[in-house]
């Protein structure tokens, strides 16, 4: 199928499938996977008392820690490679987030079994900026990332970079 322009006393011909695959390449595209870990946590500030602690963070501060079913939406915008069709391969990045979130953080006390959270209070803020670091050097760096992390439903945090 053919687009005729013209201007002027001159008119041109394209190919329309040429000039779709010509800006749909040089659009950025986001493309999303879902993940899901469970893990516990206590916030808690050691810096501050039981009492200021039990105050800032309530419940979230019980010395025997609570847990939540996390859902992890890891977003990569980029432009579509035109040997593959791919922004990312999606199986690849299956990989590199059960590799680098699932297989470190499910089914663990984020305080008490990781290093990440050993001296940072795991919040939901620092566990999304945690994931994020930990998958922004394994991306290609033409690639954008945003995580989405629901600690709850109702509870969302989101982070694209610094």
């Amino acid at each position: 199928m053919q687009l005729k322009v013209s201007a002027g006393n001159k008119t041109k011909h394209f190919d329309l499938h040429y000039l779709y695959t010509l800006f749909t390449l040089l659009m950025p595209v986001s493309v999303c996977r879902i993940a899901h870990f469970n893990a516990a946590h206590r916030l808690h500030n050691p810096s501050l008392s039981q009492q200021e602690n039990s105050q800032l963070f309530g419940k979230c501060n019980n010395p025997n820690y609570h847990g939540h079913n996390y859902k992890l939406e890891v977003w990569v915008t980029g432009d579509i490679n035109p040997k593959t069709g791919y922004v990312v391969d999606l199986k690849i990045l299956k990989e590199l987030i059960e590799q680098e979130i699932e297989n470190r953080f499910d089914h663990k006390n984020l305080n008490l079994d990781t290093e990440e959270f050993k001296n940072l209070n795991p919040t939901a803020e620092n566990i999304c900026v945690i994931c994020w670091k930990l998958l922004r050097v394994k991306l290609d760096s033409s690639l954008t990332l945003k995580i989405r992390l629901y600690e709850t439903e109702r509870n969302i945090v989101e982070f694209e970079g610094e």
